[in-house]
């Protein structure tokens, strides 16, 4: 899962990284409200930590902009205020949560969990499509009730798929789901194409080989019966 780190504090948003990638996150980083700005345009992230003091602008601005383009992606405000109005006034915004400086990064962690759980996952740590059942919290995957070994990567491909189903998925957006920023720099996205192969081909496996369309010349599907 992808997350978008915008703290102004370059050794707090580095903790926050090392301890989140450490927990099989993709985290990105803004610095400043600009770069922020930026980066919730172009790309598409399933959390984003929020610091509202950025030395270039507010955050809850930027809040206010992601939700008047719709955006669900869910947002969890952190900032050194700890007034009820500070929180009154991101909830109304449309964060979706809010921590107060000093914060622990385990629970930072289960904030943002609880978060994806809620708005891709329905509220429950299980997830089950096609005869595939997956432990979001031990991060396991069973069919018919013997556990599949997938790499990280074909693990997030097929959370992905799932959290997606019956929707073409390009490319590129798998790409950038997989590399975040990286995606732009890539001559081309060929990777994509050898991990769905590796994840058919364990499905397949265990009886699930109809699961991942090819979309011809645009992507992929996961078909859920």
């Amino acid at each position: 899962m992808k997350i978008l780190i915008i703290e102004d504090e370059r050794e707090l948003s580095d903790n926050i990284v090392t301890f989140l990638s450490s927990e099989n996150y993709l985290c990105e980083q803004a610095f400043t409200f600009a770069d922020a700005r930026m980066k919730v345009h172009l790309y598409e992230y399933e959390c984003i930590v929020l610091d509202i003091m950025l030395p270039d602008g507010n955050g809850l601005e930027l809040l206010k902009e992601i939700r008047d383009r719709h955006s669900q992606v869910g947002v969890i405000i952190v900032s050194a205020k700890d007034s009820i109005n500070d929180k009154i006034t991101g909830l109304e915004v449309g964060a979706d949560d809010y921590l107060a400086k000093p914060f622990s990064l385990p629970e930072l962690k289960m904030r943002i969990y609880a978060i994806i759980r809620r708005k891709k996952f329905y509220t429950s740590n299980i997830l089950c499509s096609n005869g595939i059942k997956i432990d979001l919290l031990k991060k396991a995957v069973t069919i018919n009730s013997e556990t599949i070994t997938l790499t990280r990567t074909e693990y997030e491909l097929l959370l992905f798929l799932i959290s997606n189903k019956n929707k073409v998925i390009s490319k590129l957006s798998m790409a950038e789901h997989l590399t975040g920023e990286m995606a732009d720099m890539l001559d081309n996205h060929n990777f994509v194409y050898t991990h769905i192969k590796n994840l058919k081909a364990k499905l397949t496996r265990q009886g699930c080989s109809e699961c991942i369309k090819n979309i011809y010349g645009t992507g992929y599907k996961w078909i859920e019966e």
